[in-house]
């Protein structure tokens, strides 16, 4: 593992945000879930070795508010010194259609979450990275959905907020090499995971067999660990996981 010593991840009471933040820990960096359910991240330490529990830390943020955002890295900063890995977990995906009445706060919500909160996050940590000259690691739980978009019911935002993702990434990246940092920016783009996002699971369930293969949350984090594991000239630009 390169010298990160503290990661914050969002998203973080489940899916995939729950089982990355144990796989920081138990790898030994100070990790601070943000998560809406904080009560959900500490029950994670329950899963850890004894010698990881201190390590994990849990810390209430709802991602679609930059208030919440801006006091949680204020947060680490005041009580570890600063952030040194971001994982960009949190995202919400609600089974709406574009052409329906009423759905403006759904529209909007996709947004704030999976586009704006992501850039915002990254927008602390990069600061945070900046001012103690740290090369950082920044890290979104993209979607296939980023690089292509499936037909089925409800989809309304969540391809265009994962193809925002896409484009994000490359913009910080080029932002980043501007300003001259050795920080990198990494976009993970799983397929179908099991994750609580019900609406999305039934949806698959409805349109595919009872058998179709799925990743699971554990490979997303490994796939960070991974990322995060390559030595300083290697930057993982785009990882695509697809279930066999």
């Amino acid at each position: 593992m390169p010298a990160i010593d503290v990661a914050i991840v969002t998203g973080a009471s489940s899916g995939i945000g729950a089982a990355t933040v144990q796989e920081l820990t138990k790898a030994g960096l100070v990790t601070i879930g943000l998560a809406r359910r904080v009560e959900q991240v500490e029950a994670l330490k329950a899963n850890l070795p004894v010698e990881a529990v201190a390590r994990l830390h849990a810390f209430k943020c709802d991602v679609s508010k930059e208030k919440h955002i801006l006091e949680a890295f204020k947060f680490v900063e005041n009580t570890f010194g600063g952030v040194d890995m971001l994982v960009n977990n949190a995202g919400v995906y609600q089974k709406v259609d574009l052409f329906e009445n009423g759905n403006t706060a759904s529209l909007r919500q996709s947004l704030d979450v999976n586009v704006l909160g992501l850039t915002l996050c990254s927008r602390e940590a990069f600061f945070s990275m900046q001012k103690r000259g740290v090369a950082g690691h920044i890290i979104h739980i993209n979607s296939i959905e980023g690089h292509y978009v499936p037909c089925y019911p409800g989809a309304n935002l969540y391809p265009a907020s994962k193809f925002a993702v896409t484009a994000i990434t490359e913009t910080m990246r080029n932002e980043l090499r501007n300003s001259g940092t050795k920080i990198k920016v990494t976009s993970i783009s799983p397929g179908f995971v099991t994750t609580p996002m019900e609406d999305l699971c039934d949806v698959y369930a409805n349109t595919e067999t009872s058998t179709m293969p799925v990743l699971h949350p554990e490979d997303i984090a490994h796939g960070i660990l991974y990322a995060l594991g390559t030595p300083p000239h290697v930057q993982v630009h785009e990882l695509i996981g697809e279930p066999v």
